[in-house]
This record gives C-alpha cells, sequence and structure tokens, in this order.
C-alpha cells in the first residue's frame, strides 16, 4: 500500500532536528504494529528465515511505503530479565522486580549487550532504500528498566533507605546501555539514535527532578554524547509532565529532538511555541485524538500543525506517543496523508 512516490531522503529529518525547515513535510514515528506494518509493506511477516531480519525488512518496507526518511530498529534481542509475567496493554509498575535490597541485587545476572547479536543492522543494508537509514532504539530506558528491576514503590523507599544502592543500581543499568549503543552505531546503516525512556506521570516525573538529575539525567548525556561523537543526532522520547525538566533535556543532556507530547499535559501546539528553535518538537498529534476524531478533523489539526512550522521548521508530524492497534488504521493514514499530500 504505497501512499506516495517520493524517495526517502535522511536530510530531511536531519534539517529538522538541527531545527531547521526542511524542503517537504516530514514525518516522525517512534514505532506502529505488524498488522499495519503488512498494511503497508503488502505482505505478511514471513514465518520463516531469520526472524530478527525478516521484521526489519517489514519494518523498513513500511515505513518506506508511508513516506519516513528512517525506519526504526532495535539493535539486538539485549534485555534486562525480570520476573515480568506477561506484557499487556497496562502493566503494573510494581510487578515481577527482582531486585529489592543488597542480596538481590548481589545475585541479579546482569545481562552484557556484547552477547546479543547485532548483525540485522549489517543484514539489512541490501534491503535499506536509497537516503533511508536507521533510528536505534533500545530495549527501554534507564529508569524504566531500573523499574523494572526494583518496582516503583520498592524504588522510591530504596532512595531514602539505600541511596548507595540505588546508584549502583541506576550505574549497572547506564552502562549497559551505553555499550548496547557504542555496538549499533559501529554500522553506518544507523542513523540516529533514539533513547526511549518514559520519565513521569500526566502531573510530575516519577522521581524527585533532584533524583532525575544525579541518578537518570547523566547516562541519557553520554548517549547524546556517543551519537554526536558519530556525527549523528539524538532523540528522546519520554513520555510524562516535563515541566520541570525540559531545560535538562535541552541544555544539559543536549538532545536534538523531543518526542511524545500529550493534550492533557501540554498539546503539541504550545509545545512547538514554547520550545521551538531550541529543540526540534517530533510527532504530537494526541493518540486519543486520532483514535476519537474523523479523519477530516484529523487531517485538518495535522495540516495545521504543519503550518504553523512551515516559515520555522524543527517539527516533524506524527501521534503524540506511537501507533498502537487500537489506532483505526484510517485514522492513521489521514495523519500520514497531511503530510504526504501538504
Amino acid at each position: 500500500m504505497r501512499l506516495h512516490d517520493r524517495k526517502p531522503d535522511i536530510e530531511n529529518l536531519y534539517k529538522v532536528l538541527r531545527k531547521e525547515k526542511p524542503p517537504r513535510p516530514t514525518l516522525f514515528e517512534l514505532f506502529m504494529n505488524r498488522p499495519l506494518y503488512e498494511r503497508l509493506a503488502g505482505r505478511e511477516l514471513p514465518k520463516t528465515g531469520d526472524p530478527a531480519l525478516e521484521n526489519l525488512k517489514l519494518v523498513v518496507e513500511a515505513y518506506a511505503a508511508a513516506g519516513y526518511d528512517y525506519a526504526t530498529a532495535h539493535g539486538s534481542d539485549f534485555f534486562f530479565d525480570s520476573n515480568r509475567r506477561q506484557e499487556k496493554k497496562t502493566i503494573s509498575l510494581n510487578e515481577g522486580f527482582v531486585i529489592a535490597d543488597e542480596a538481590s541485587y548481589e545475585s541479579y545476572k546482569w545481562p552484557e549487550p556484547e552477547d546479543f547479536d547485532f548483525s540485522r543492522l549489517e543484514k539489512i543494508r541490501p534491503f535499506l532504500p536509497e537516503g533511508m537509514k536507521l533510528m536505534c532504539m533500545g530495549p527501554g530506558g534507564v529508569l524504566e528498566n531500573v523499574i523494572t528491576l526494583t518496582g516503583y514503590d520498592n524504588l522510591c523507599l530504596m532512595l531514602y533507605d539505600s541511596p548507595d544502592l540505588v546508584k549502583a543500581i541506576f550505574d549497572h543499568v547506564g552502562e549497559r546501555l551505553l555499550k548496547y549503543y557504542e555496538i549499533a552505531l559501529q554500522y553506518d546503516t544507523v542513523g540516529l539514535l533514539m533513547s526511549n525512556d518514559d520519565w513521569g506521570f500526566k502531573t510530575q516525573t516519577f522521581l524527585a527532578p533532584e533524583d532525575m538529575r544525579k541518578y537518570v539525567f547523566p547516562w541519557h548525556k553520554k548517549y547524546v554524547d556517543l551519537a554526536h561523537k558519530h556525527n549523528i543526532p539524538a532523540a528522546l522520547h519520554s513520555c510524562g509532565y516535563f515541566g520541570e525538566v525540559m531545560e535538562d533535556t535541552i541544555a544539559y543532556m543536549g538532545f536534538d529532538g523531543k518526542h511524545s507530547y500529550e493534550d492533557t499535559i501540554l498539546p503539541v501546539e504550545d509545545s512547538y511555541e514554547k520550545w521551538q528553535g531550541r529543540i526540534a518538537i517530533l510527532g504530537g498529534i494526541g493518540v486519543d485524538f486520532v483514535i476519537q476524531k474523523s479523519e477530516e478533523e484529523i487531517t485538518a489539526r495535522c495540516r495545521a500543525m504543519l503550518q504553523r512550522a512551515e516559515g520555522r521548521g524543527g517539527y516533524a508530524l506524527g501521534t503524540g506517543n506511537s501507533v498502537p492497534e487500537y489506532i483505526p488504521q484510517d485514522h492513521f493514514i489521514a495523519l500520514l496523508k497531511s503530510a504526504l499530500e501538504y
């Protein structure tokens, strides 16, 4: 299902991330879902072959067919193991924790990124359209993985009872994510680093801003510095309230772009007016809006947002978070066409 006849050109996204005006409207999405990938690519995911490569080929075809200049990829299947029994649409932040004290910390078997296979990043080369690069995202971020390992309530208590243990856990997670990105960026098929790490609720960050600055932000700065050392941009995907930490995101960590916006926190239109010129604004059309509104209403809002950014740049169109299966496919395609037909 090809929606357009334009060719991918990663320079369009790079211009957005430099806070410049791209030559044409640019699309940005963290990830979609397999039924949508299959519809866009016009084929099903094969049941044979190298699963990691076949999945990435499908994603690349879908992103290209939809008009993106990049495709999202995981560098490998690296992850932090926990006792979380099942993944559902919603999960408790306290389920499945494996580290609650010094003893469980000492007994936890830490995974090493170099023990995982990153070869998909090379094997995809013949299937990557000219002008397209991969955006490498992590297996969750620093804070997300620490919460998975400790449980949110436990982490909050440990911040007071065992701050040295908390720092050790954050450092173990942070340094392994750094190694994960270091390995991935050895492949020149990767053209963008995505640090994906949800930081907060609707009204506040998960941890107090001073704790975020102590335990979380220094690691993200390392990921940004690593990307810039390789002469590629770094973007942040993070949900939740950002009012007290956006300055850290821009001035300290140095992210080139920020993704994930919610209408109930600060609509993307207001976010753009507040931070345009200092950091690229990526996506932002609320997931709830795309679900509930008509295709005509979606088109109107998307075009208005494109018009708002047209003379100033630094914006790429997309949803406020991602494209789960419960977003009607035709609603999302209306969003795509808003840019492709602008």
